[in-house]
């Protein structure tokens, strides 16, 4: 893995760390989802406060929708594939048959646990400096067009300037094999008769699908 070492610029110490990361849950039952957990906190943290130190007179909405589209599920499956991540992942079987190695929602979250588990390996400092190293690029982006809007964030911002409730996301469903489950959300405005139901391969693209469909609703009504 000498490789990727090279590309991530850190080489572990603990070499188990670095197998459970890139181990799916169809491997074997010591697989990479509490690390995918820790490495997402640690991934929205370091890109918060890197956002906050280079953009001093950025709004706080601005800061967040920006770290939305700088975390979010295309631009890590983008940077695992540039780290060549698919190449290492450990799947089950059934996985590799259907193309799990390349599917966008397991080489996101393998990127999230990789970053897990040098945060557990290195600690913070060196942490910081793999995900900045990584990311070096992607601010460019940020600075010549400004981040845009999610769809939950123009929802919640949109209920605020109306003073209503903000917006309640449920998971009603789960479906799918354990290993490839689809969220099914809800999204409701406590004072409002709309119902939106979204789907995705994870619960953030659950609920950001249920939020363009509750705002496609609320354009509707406004337009009779």
């Amino acid at each position: 893995m000498q490789k990727l070492f090279k590309k991530l610029g850190y080489h572990f110490k603990d070499t188990s760390l670095l197998t459970q990361a890139l181990t799916h849950r169809s491997h074997k039952p010591e697989h990479n989802e509490r690390l995918e957990f820790l490495g997402d906190s640690v991934l929205n943290f370091v890109i918060a406060n890197e956002l906050f130190v280079r953009y001093p007179g950025m709004t706080e909405g601005k800061l967040s929708r920006a770290r939305a589209n700088l975390v979010n599920g295309e631009v890590l499956a983008t940077l695992s594939t540039t780290l060549g991540i698919d190449q290492y992942i450990r799947l089950g079987q059934g996985e590799i048959k259907s193309g799990g190695m390349k599917r966008k929602s397991t080489l996101s979250d393998c990127l999230e646990a990789l970053i897990g588990a040098i945060y557990l390996d290195g600690g913070i400092t060196v942490c910081q400096q793999v995900i900045l190293s990584l990311y070096r690029d992607k601010f460019q982006i940020v600075e010549s067009e400004g981040p845009q809007k999610d769809p939950k964030t123009t929802l919640q911002e949109y209920m605020q300037a109306q003073k209503m409730p903000l917006p309640q996301y449920h998971v009603i469903n789960l479906s799918g094999k354990t290993h490839d489950q689809i969220f099914h959300v809800q999204c409701l405005v406590d004072g409002l008769e709309i119902n939106a139901f979204g789907q995705g391969t994870s619960r953030r693209k659950a609920e950001q699908s249920a939020a363009q469909i509750f705002l496609t609703m609320i354009e509707k009504i406004n337009e009779t």
